[in-house]
């Protein structure tokens, strides 16, 4: 599954599915029910690959967008209206999109815990050696996410990566209007 606690709270969670074809399509309808979108990634292992990898992109995604919205805070900008901006422009992304609101918030409540995030960076690096692909922002990514668990624990949400950078500078990212938690 993909996709965030609230895409599956309202059954557009993306599933991912590895296995025998004719077991994927004997249970095709089951996995329609609980989510939007149903891959099939290919035989067994296969769909844990990809989570692995859609999870590292995110977190790629939430430090870029931490450091994006500081840059827009002290270069002057609104940064609600900065946030809007960013999501009408070829920077968007589903990360920005979702939990760049929660950051905004302050409440960084994204029910997903830095434990849980350093897990999956640690296996994109299993993978990246095993396949024999050098993964230099999945590895700053990860050394990043292993010191805001150093310095919120484990049980932080991951979200407050972003907070890094904002005990760093002094600074907040906060803007009104924005949830303290997704909406289904």
């Amino acid at each position: 599954m993909t996709g965030g606690v609230h895409k599956a709270a309202s059954g557009e969670i993306t599933v991912l599915v590895g296995g025998e074809e004719r077991l994927y399509q004997a249970h095709l309808p089951a996995l329609q029910a609980m989510g939007r979108q149903v891959f099939h990634m290919g035989p067994l292992g296969k769909a844990a690959v990809i989570k692995v990898i859609t999870n590292m992109l995110a977190f790629i995604h939430l430090v870029a967008a931490g450091e994006a919205l500081m840059l827009a805070k002290k270069g002057g900008l609104d940064l609600a209206q900065a946030f809007h901006a960013i999501k009408a422009s070829s920077g968007n992304s589903f990360v920005h999109e979702t939990e760049s609101q929660l950051v905004l918030n302050g409440s960084y409540n994204i029910g997903f815990t830095m434990d849980l995030a350093v897990k999956d960076l640690g296996f994109a690096h299993q993978f990246g050696r095993e396949f024999g692909v050098p993964l230099e922002l999945g590895g700053m990514t990860e050394q990043i996410f292993r010191r805001a668990r150093a310095q919120y624990g484990g049980d932080a949400q991951s979200t407050q990566v972003v907070k890094l950078l904002e005990d760093a500078l002094h600074t907040d990212l906060r803007a009104s209007g924005f949830p303290a938690v997704l909406q289904e």
